[in-house]
């Protein structure tokens, strides 16, 4: 009788896991005089609507504190990009951010020429990213690109959270169940369940705390040029823009085209060629013997009829 008590205990708990949202069970009255009940009604409906009021005030408290994650990328033009990537650097820090990631590394230009470049990502507090832009802009000599993100994740957080609020209640009472189980199969059930209901709890745990760090520092993405890499081909004291740097990139385009049809003709079609030039050629030689046989049969045939 008391191992069936205790499995429709776990029945039940694991029912109250699963809905969101629900209360906790109002307690049953005590008996009353009949002359009292009218004064109690009262006080139940009193009760209720304070319920009632208090349920959406704390809705209302919620949908007004909103959760958005903002980022930002910027792509810049300045004179040295490892400088500007340390000033970066140093201005996360002053903000109370930090450093995600930085590259500093060289492009090779259609020209030849080899040009510094840098990208960096940072994380600064929410409050701080449009002083954080403003800053990074000021030290720039071109902006070529800026976008700003915002990604509101109020509802999937408050999901979260409600989820995360009933498999405690759940662990809570599948702990007293497993302290009063003594049967050995009903230990085991309760306990498995119990690792289920902790392990869904720290990933839930564990996505909030994402999306909290998420909106409390913002991202910037920020892509650094060199200054000659935006500006005009020079030759000498004249600079061809417009058509004639069009012109100069589709002849190197097409010297690359060249480069790379020898390369096909030199690794793919030839080796093809050469694979089926030998048996084409064995081939050919055979049907042409073959030919040349019939023929020397077909004259010597002539002439045996003429001898005779």
């Amino acid at each position: 009788m008391r191992n069936k008590l205790i499995v429709l205990t776990l029945v039940m708990v694991l029912l109250s896991s699963c809905a969101v949202g629900r209360s906790s069970m109002m307690e049953s009255p005590s008996p009353m005089e009949i002359g009292d009940y009218d004064n109690y009604a009262g006080e139940m409906e009193y009760e209720e609507a304070a319920v009632s009021y208090s349920k959406d005030s704390i809705q209302v408290q919620e949908t007004q504190i909103r959760m958005v994650i903002k980022n930002a990328s910027l792509s810049i033009v300045v004179e040295e990009p490892a400088v500007t990537m340390d000033l970066i650097s140093s201005l996360a820090e002053s903000l109370g951010g930090y450093v995600v990631s930085s590259n500093l590394y060289r492009v090779q230009m259609d020209s030849g020429l080899e040009l510094p470049q840098a990208s960096i990502t940072i994380r600064v507090p929410a409050e701080m990213l449009d002083e954080a832009l403003d800053e990074i802009k000021s030290g720039a000599g071109q902006i070529l690109s800026e976008n700003i993100a915002g990604q509101d994740v109020t509802q999937e957080y408050t999901d979260l959270g409600s989820r995360l609020r009933n498999l405690e209640r759940a662990e809570e009472q599948l702990v007293e169940i497993l302290e009063a189980s003594y049967d050995t199969d009903d230990v085991l059930s309760v306990y498995n369940r119990l690792v289920d209901i902790r392990e869904q709890i720290e990933v839930i745990k564990g996505q909030m705390q994402y999306y909290e760090q998420s909106a409390a520092l913002s991202s910037i993405s920020v892509n650094i040029q060199a200054n000659e890499a935006v500006q005009p081909l020079k030759i000498g004291n004249w600079q061809p823009v417009g058509v004639a740097k069009k012109a100069i990139q589709a002849l190197i385009n097409t010297l690359k085209f060249f480069a790379n049809a020898l390369i096909w003709i030199g690794l793919y079609i030839l080796p093809v060629v050469l694979v089926l030039f030998f048996p084409v050629r064995w081939i050919w030689k055979g049907v042409k013997k073959l030919n040349q046989g019939r023929k020397e049969r077909r004259a010597k045939k002539k002439e045996i009829k003429a001898k005779e």
